[in-house]
């Protein structure tokens, strides 16, 4: 549903012009610094406002509601909302009876019998992610010195991001990206095989987040054309560390100690300036479609920070199960 995780659980909650959206993290740890200040940096890189981003512009402003006091967490629910403020609903009037393709519109009407909210996006919005960054912040802070760090390395099939972004704009358009991420400093041991796996869990939550379409760890797809005497990566000394990596720091669903590297493609934005066809509800026929709203050309522009703090969340609940057993 939404919540994810064992120990370090957080549950995500609101909709996209809602009120407000937030989360709620439960089996947080008592004693760790937290104020709404250590929430700026990660909410800043995930914040529109850049080339190919939306101009819809939220000021993310965090209030600290629960699980604080004087500072530091106290082991209760720590919940942190934050006020949707910059909405333009009328945008969205029309996408009741034309569902957009590549959106949720027409599966979330069908599935929640018309109930759900269909404001841009209601709660398959990427704009829900905040939450997700949110914990991923405060999950940072129980991993100490293991350092997760994600960057856009294509952006329309391109490595010069920029000359593929300006091109999307100009053609009305919109392009997919490819982000990559690391964990580094990461201990041994971490991972709960089978279906708990270090892999299995990082690829649960990762797929959670709006847009992506895949996951690669190490070598990845490559391993299917190569041989054993090529993929294994040798041993080179009493701590594990191996002269290539191509497990991507994990053997047999548990962390060995070298860096967990995988890479994440994100699609193309679905809200284009082009029109599109689609079927019409209402009319009861296939009907020109074109889309209102504000929306990102590259959406995979704000999603790095998003793919690190639900890294993030999956190793700081692996490491407190480990620490319980």
């Amino acid at each position: 549903m939404n919540s994810f995780g064992h120990i370090f659980r957080v549950s995500i909650f609101g909709e996209s012009h809602g009120i407000q959206i937030g989360v709620v993290i439960d089996g947080c740890p008592p004693g760790i610094p937290l104020t709404e200040d250590d929430l700026k940096e990660d909410f800043s890189r995930r914040r529109a406002g850049g080339r190919g981003t939306t101009p819809r512009i939220e000021p993310d402003i965090p209030s600290i509601v629960s699980g604080v006091f004087q500072g530091k967490t106290t082991g209760a629910p720590l919940t942190i909302v934050f006020e949707n403020t910059n909405i333009k609903s009328g945008d969205y009037s029309n996408l009741w009876d034309q569902p957009r393709p590549g959106h949720a519109d027409f599966t979330a009407q069908q599935k929640y019998g018309a109930f759900n909210d269909p404001r841009g996006g209601g709660h398959f919005s990427g704009r829900i992610t905040l939450g997700i960054v949110a914990a991923g912040v405060v999950a940072k802070k129980i991993l100490g010195s293991v350092s997760v760090s994600a960057t856009l390395i294509e952006a329309g099939g391109s490595k010069d991001i920029a000359a593929a972004v300006e091109a999307a704009i100009e053609s009305k358009n919109s392009i997919g990206g490819l982000i990559e991420c690391r964990c580094t400093n990461m201990p041994v041991g971490l991972g709960e095989p089978f279906f708990d796996s270090a892999e299995s869990m990082i690829a649960h939550m990762i797929f959670a987040v709006p847009a992506t379409r895949g996951i690669e760890f190490g070598s990845g797809f490559a391993a299917a054309s190569m041989k054993g005497s090529e993929h294994n990566d040798c041993i080179t000394d009493e701590k594990g560390k191996t002269a290539t990596n191509y497990a991507s720091g994990i053997n047999g669903g548990i962390s060995n100690g070298n860096d967990i590297v995988f890479r994440v493609p994100v699609k193309p934005t679905s809200s284009i300036g082009i029109p599109q066809d689609t079927y019409n509800f209402k009319e009861k026929n296939v009907s020109t479609l074109l889309i209102e709203g504000r929306h990102d050309v590259c959406i995979a522009i704000r999603i790095p920070v998003v793919i690190e703090c639900a890294t993030a969340i999956v190793l700081a609940d692996l490491m407190m199960r480990e620490r319980k057993c």
